[in-house]
């Protein structure tokens, strides 16, 4: 059984053709998750530290080390029992840094990972382990050995979650995948980070038990399912605007004829840079951001969930000499979950106020007194450096075709928007907008593609 897999930077979804029928994979009874996956590491206790011969050792170096320091120093010698209770600290410290870093190398090995928004909810509960948002905006960047090879277990779960929800739905073992792909993934290697991300999803298929996969530029697909329900040949624009990601198709579909994908066209931005430009406005300014001395990149690690690197460095950060009430703000920031629960405000307020003028947000997780406001003004505003970005896609996308489209369909989780659908009207007045379902259109189109069937 083959089935298609939409690998979003946000979400998730999985689709089959059963005959004439197309079967969307449910996901806690939901068509699709978020991509997200928390490992339950068991974090070290103290108490179950014990002096080892090899440690036992370790204590007796730094005890003759002491000894030394001390006859060469000539400070006021400690007993031998000072010098071997401080040695045993020291070699315990050690000892649970080293548990902490196996723990967090392990955590992509672990078989009890949970999925999607239960992710999140189980690590805000328990408040330790390991949350993963979003590895597919890692996949293309510059990966040291052990970096890539926690980045490939990551993406093997997922898969595999979703290989195993989708063979219990659909009564059978699925072994065959076509798997979504931007036109250009984000990436700090060029065109070979693109290759680098294809090559970690298809270790990662395999690590998943799939046999074979193939991949499919994700506006191909959704012109793919434009095509099925289109009765008339005609040319299609097709605009994908993603969490990650923005991908452009031109295509002719429509009627008996199968469809032909002319050219597409990649922008490695999506929704999650409007995230992160609304944080950074209206968030990120009550913790200091522009009234303290704090960088402004240590503001950016806070908010960038999805980058596992920059989240460590925000975690390790000493903001104690930040003046007050920053620097308390910072620290209850950095403790487990902070900058988890502080993304889901920011992505709730831009959903919000997409529809409504104003929108609020407590932050009692913070300080029981804090919350953040903003207006549709703002929003537009944090959004200007993407939608300009997608505004020069669009003209070269127009300067570049011979004709006129006789539609634009689009789809993808950011064209709800409505700042996102003003701009592809600007660019191509008079043009019908066709919308496809903001969620499904690209995983329907994974689901109906056959390898090698495609013009």
């Amino acid at each position: 059984m083959r089935i298609g897999i939409d690998f979003g930077t946000s979400y998730s979804a999985a689709a089959a053709r059963i005959g004439g029928r197309l079967e969307h994979i449910r996901f806690g009874g939901l068509p699709q998750f978020r991509t997200a996956v928390f490992f339950p590491t068991a974090l070290p206790d103290p108490a179950d530290f014990r002096l080892t011969t090899a440690l036992e050792g370790e204590v007796a170096a730094l005890v003759r080390a002491a000894k030394v320091e001390q006859t060469r120093s000539g400070v006021i010698p400690r007993s031998d029992a000072q010098l071997h209770r401080d040695a045993v600290q020291i070699v315990r410290r050690q000892w649970l840094e080293t548990q902490r870093q196996e723990a967090e190398d392990a955590a992509a090995d672990l078989d009890d990972a949970v999925f999607g928004e239960d992710a999140i909810d189980r690590y805000l509960e328990e408040g330790s382990g390991h949350l993963v948002q979003s590895p597919k905006s890692m996949l293309g960047y510059d990966l040291l050995p052990r970096a890539r090879k926690t980045i490939t277990g990551i993406a093997a779960q997922i898969l595999e979650h979703i290989r195993l929800t989708a063979g219990g739905q659909l009564g059978t073992e699925v072994r065959l995948a076509t798997i979504g792909r931007p036109v250009r993934f984000r990436s700090s290697l060029g065109p070979a980070g693109g290759e680098q991300a294809l090559d970690i999803l298809a270790e990662a298929a395999q690590i998943a038990g799939f046999e074979a996969v193939d991949f499919l530029e994700e506006p191909a697909a959704a012109a793919l399912h434009y095509h099925a329900g289109s009765d008339t040949r005609h040319s299609t624009l097709v605009v994908d605007v993603g969490g990650g990601t923005t991908d452009i198709a031109h295509a002719q579909v429509g009627g008996s004829q199968a469809p032909v994908i002319h050219r597409a066209w990649g922008l490695p931005n999506g929704g999650t840079d409007v995230d992160l430009a609304l944080s950074m406005a209206h968030f990120m300014p009550l913790f200091g951001r522009g009234d303290t001395r704090v960088p402004a990149h240590h503001f950016v690690d806070a908010a960038m969930v999805q980058d596992m690197p920059r989240q460590r460095a925000f975690h390790k950060r000493d903001f104690s000499e930040v003046p007050a009430p920053y620097n308390a703000r910072l620290r209850t920031l950095q403790h487990d979950g902070g900058t988890t629960r502080l993304y889901r405000a920011v992505e709730s307020m831009k959903i919000r106020l997409s529809e409504h003028d104003d929108s609020r947000h407590a932050l009692d997780y913070i300080d029981a007194a804090l919350s953040v406001a903003a207006s549709r003004e703002d929003l537009r505003i944090a959004s200007v450096d993407f939608l300009s970005r997608l505004e020069r896609l669009l003209r070269e996308v127009a300067s570049e075709l011979e004709a006129r489209p006789d539609s634009i369909f689009l789809t993808g989780g950011m064209s709800r928007a409505p700042y996102v659908q003003a701009v592809v009207r600007e660019a191509f007045p008079n043009v019908r907008l066709v919308f496809g379902d903001p969620s499904l259109g690209v995983v329907s189109g994974l689901a109906d593609h056959a390898p090698g069937g495609l013009n």
